[in-house]
């Protein structure tokens, strides 16, 4: 498989746009993305459903005050996930769609929204239990082959989902939740079966969200203080030392907070530290 397209030690989440009201404006919005490419970070990922495609639509609007930005922009969308809001059926129930006619709208949908012609990634948010091999294969693909689509991945997926999927696609990335507080994928086997078949890791909520629990935090003190970094520094470093070296999405858009992360991203851990940690976080120790 071809190499995952960026290479940077993070990619900036836009989950959590609408909360930032700093970057309320296009032209705030605007200078943000420009700083951000500065600073050698120019991942931003998105979802149809971030903001109910208002965090798209902001995206958009920015990027529409400089339009020559965007060749510098690798631009991630997702989509597969229905909200309740959304649901036109009588059920207003939350489900998945992975029809080739919702896919292929969703992504006109996202390319309308954000003011581009071609989305550099696509992701399958979630793993549909209703998913045909077959529809899906056809309908990526097309999108694809129209230029709307630069390279295909998946989030969430599983060892099945990717490998099923991956008999007739270039899958290129698996977007799933990964720190301290959510590090199942390190002992399963996951990380070591998506390097295997050539998969780049993405981790959401490397942070957890900033809820690690009062022994994790007193670790992540403790060997901050050992290796003149900060906890920050730390939990990310934990993740980069995973097989296959998987890319934190940083949540939080906070400028302090993503130098603080670009500051600490040749931070290395030895095998003790990184089990001392995970001891920490798991309380309890390793098999």
């Amino acid at each position: 498989m071809t190499a995952f397209p960026i290479r940077q030690p993070l990619l900036l989440g836009m989950m959590r746009l609408l909360e930032c009201a700093e970057l309320a404006t296009p032209q705030a919005l605007l200078g943000f993305i420009e700083r951000s490419v500065e600073r050698g970070l120019n991942g931003f990922d998105h979802a149809d459903i971030y903001g109910l495609g208002e965090c798209e639509a902001r995206f958009g609007a920015a990027l529409r005050l400089r339009p020559q930005l965007r060749a510098q922009l690798q631009l991630i969308s997702k989509a597969d996930i229905v909200p309740a809001a959304q649901d036109v059926s009588r059920w207003r129930v939350k489900h998945y769609d992975t029809t080739a006619s919702y896919l292929s709208r969703a992504v006109d949908a996202s390319l309308q929204r954000l003011g581009v012609e071609r989305l550099d990634g696509f992701l399958l948010h979630r793993p549909d239990p209703l998913l045909q091999v077959e529809e899906v294969t056809r309908a990526l693909q097309a999108l694809v082959a129209a230029g709307k689509v630069g390279w295909l991945g998946l989030s969430n997926a599983e060892p099945l989902h990717w490998q099923v999927l991956g008999r007739e696609l270039e899958l290129r990335c698996n977007q799933i939740e990964l720190s301290l507080g959510a590090q199942q994928a390190a002992w399963d086997g996951r990380l070591q079966a998506l390097q295997a078949d050539g998969m780049q890791v993405l981790a959401w909520s490397p942070l957890a969200g900033g809820r690690f629990a009062p022994a994790l935090q007193q670790a992540l003190e403790e060997v901050a203080a050992a290796l003149q970094a900060t906890p920050l520094q730390v939990a990310l470093a934990w993740l980069r030392r995973l097989p296959g070296r998987p890319v934190p999405i940083l949540g939080s858009l906070r400028e302090a907070r993503i130098e603080e992360a670009l500051a600490g991203a040749e931070l290395q851990l030895d095998a003790p530290t990184w089990f001392y940690l995970s001891e920490a976080a798991r309380g309890e120790r390793a098999p």
